[in-house]
């Protein structure tokens, strides 16, 4: 397949240049990563600023491009400019692996999840992947999976304007269970504000926060993590709630006019 892989963690990230390796073995691999690291800046794109896409030289089975923008970015860059100029079109659209989970209210902010969701808006069939550990990610437990779920998984089966959500426990591979279908979660943060000094004598304040998991949904995301597997949740772009839109139309109609 023709791969187009993306990230937030930055274009010389470990989690994306494992990915690259493994994926490369079998596979026809396009970096396009963010120069410098994207995290959590949600599905932000460049629109008053250039882009520039720079290939790099470097010593691998893969090309990879480091690109001035956010993860959204990387994607159009990586299909409208870079694929296109091959004449050629990626079969998928992954994005990680990432360093650090992206479960429940993760995905609002993920540049991660972004990236995948970009590529889905393009009709292209697209993975998020992280690994649910910041301090020492286990990206080869991942990347193992991806080579495997690669060959198994329909990738047709993926509408356009939907995406795979994947987070894969930080355990040795040979530990994980296998993988579940999951539910994004209702996993988040209780945000909180440390009040500091700069060497300057101002004062300057340092967001932190306690997740909060009390999901009482046995398919919720985090909770197969725990178990021992992966999840894999499909989410989608759109966020109407559908529920009710329709207890409100039962309420007040279709619509109010002002007469």
């Amino acid at each position: 397949m023709n791969i187009l892989l993306v990230n937030d963690d930055g274009v010389t990230a470990p989690g994306i240049l494992c990915a690259a390796r493994y994926l490369s073995k079998e596979h026809y691999v396009i970096v396009s990563a963010p120069e410098s690291e994207q995290s959590a800046v949600g599905h932000g794109i460049t629109l008053r600023f250039p882009l520039w896409a720079r290939k790099l030289d470097i010593n691998e089975p893969f090309e990879m491009y480091a690109v001035s923008g956010t993860p959204a970015d990387c994607v159009k860059i990586g299909l409208d400019v870079i694929y296109k100029d091959k004449g050629i079109a990626p079969d998928v659209v992954i994005s990680g692996i990432n360093r650090g989970e992206n479960l429940g209210t993760d995905v609002v902010y993920s540049g991660t999840v972004s990236g995948a969701l970009e590529g889905a808006i393009a009709g292209i069939p697209s993975i998020a992947i992280s690994v649910a550990d910041f301090k020492a990610p286990l990206y080869d437990t991942a990347a193992k999976f991806l080579v495997k779920f690669l060959r198994e998984f329909d990738l047709k089966l993926i509408p356009r304007y939907t995406a795979l959500n994947i987070n894969v426990p930080s355990i040795p591979y040979e530990e994980i269970k296998g993988w579940k279908l999951t539910r994004q979660s209702k996993r988040r943060y209780e945000d909180y504000f440390e009040k500091r000094i700069d060497p300057s004598g101002r004062e300057y304040y340092w967001m932190l926060g306690d997740i909060i998991e009390d999901d009482p949904d046995p398919k919720a995301d985090y909770k197969a993590l725990r178990e021992g597997y992966i999840s894999v949740t499909p989410i989608t772009i759109f966020m109407t709630n559908e529920k009710l839109l329709e207890e409100l139309e039962g309420i007040y109609g279709e619509s109010q006019n002002f007469r």
